[in-house]
C-alpha cells in the first residue's frame, strides 16, 4: 500500500464465505480489503483471519471509540491480527489517540511485528451539516473535519478517514504523508446509498486521496474484479493526466 489513489475493496457482508469468495476474485485487483464491524462482531478473529489468509492488506474499520485504557486494551488484542489500518474515532480526543498510537507501537515491537498504522474517523460521510447541528456540532462539516484533522495529527497518527469533498483542503493543511482514507466514493451514475458527501474515484484520486474506500459498486457487479479494473483504470488515466 503507497502512492495515491489507491483502492479499497469494502467487503460489506456478515458472510465469510462470500468475503473469502470475493477476496479471491479482487486478488491483485485491489490494494486492499476493507472489513468493517459488522464482519467482526459477527465472525471474530476466527473470521478475519480466513480473509487475511488470503494475503491481501486488510483495513480494519472497527472506528474503537472509549476510555484511552479501554481503546489501548483493544489495540493491543488487535495487533496480533496485523491489519494494515486500523481506525478509532477522532472524537474520542487526543488522550485516547495516544493511548491507541503507543499501544499499536509496543505491541508491534513486542510481537515483532509490523505496526498498524492508526488513522482517525473525522466526520462519517453519512453525517451532513444538519446532522451535525442536531447533535450540538455547529458550523460546516468541513470546519469540524479540520478540527478533528489537526487534533489527530497533534496525537501522532498516520492520517484520517475524510469525506471526498475535504480532500483538498486537508492535503494542503496536513502535508503529503498524512494519509486520507477516504469513503463515499462512487463511479459515475452508482447509487449514492446512504452516503450524503460522495464523489467520483477520479475527483477523489487528483484531490490527493491515498486510498479510495469503495464497496458496492465493487461487490455487487456482475463481475467484481471488472468493476473493480475499471475503477483503478479510471483512477490511473486521471492522474496520469493532471501530472501532465
Amino acid at each position: 500500500m503507497g502512492s495515491k489513489g489507491q483502492v479499497l475493496a469494502a467487503l460489506d457482508t456478515v458472510s465469510v464465505n462470500e468475503a473469502v469468495g470475493w477476496a479471491h476474485k479482487l486478488d491483485g485487483a485491489v490494494a486492499g480489503l476493507k472489513l468493517g464491524l459488522e464482519f467482526f462482531l459477527a465472525n471474530g478473529q476466527l473470521g478475519y483471519r480466513r480473509i487475511s489468509a488470503t494475503g491481501i492488506p486488510i483495513f480494519l474499520d472497527l472506528k474503537l471509540h472509549d476510555i484511552p485504557n479501554t481503546v489501548a486494551g483493544a489495540v493491543k488484542a488487535i495487533a496480533p491480527l496485523q491489519p494494515s489500518i486500523l481506525t478509532v474515532h477522532a472524537g474520542g480526543g487526543l488522550a485516547m489517540m495516544q493511548a491507541a498510537r503507543e499501544s499499536a507501537a509496543e505491541q508491534a515491537d513486542k510481537l515483532k511485528l509490523k505496526r498498524p498504522r492508526i488513522v482517525g474517523v473525522t466526520v462519517l460521510t453519512s453525517l451532513d451539516d444538519k446532522d451535525l447541528s442536531a447533535v450540538g456540532q455547529t458550523g460546516p462539516a468541513s470546519d469540524q473535519v479540520k478540527r478533528l484533522a489537526e487534533l489527530t495529527r497533534s496525537a501522532g497518527l498516520d492520517g484520517i478517514v475524510c469525506s471526498p469533498h475535504e480532500i483538498e483542503a486537508l492535503r494542503r493543511d496536513m502535508g503529503e504523508e498524512f494519509l486520507l482514507v477516504v469513503p463515499g466514493v462512487r463511479p459515475s451514475g452508482s447509487d449514492a446509498g446512504d452516503q450524503k458527501r460522495v464523489r467520483t474515484p477520479a475527483d477523489a484520486a487528483k484531490a490527493g486521496a491515498d486510498y479510495l474506500v469503495i464497496g458496492r459498486p465493487i461487490t455487487q457487479a456482475a463481475d467484481p474484479r471488472d468493476a473493480a479494473s475499471r475503477i483503478v483504470l479510471e483512477v490511473g488515466s486521471a492522474l496520469g493526466q493532471a501530472a501532465q
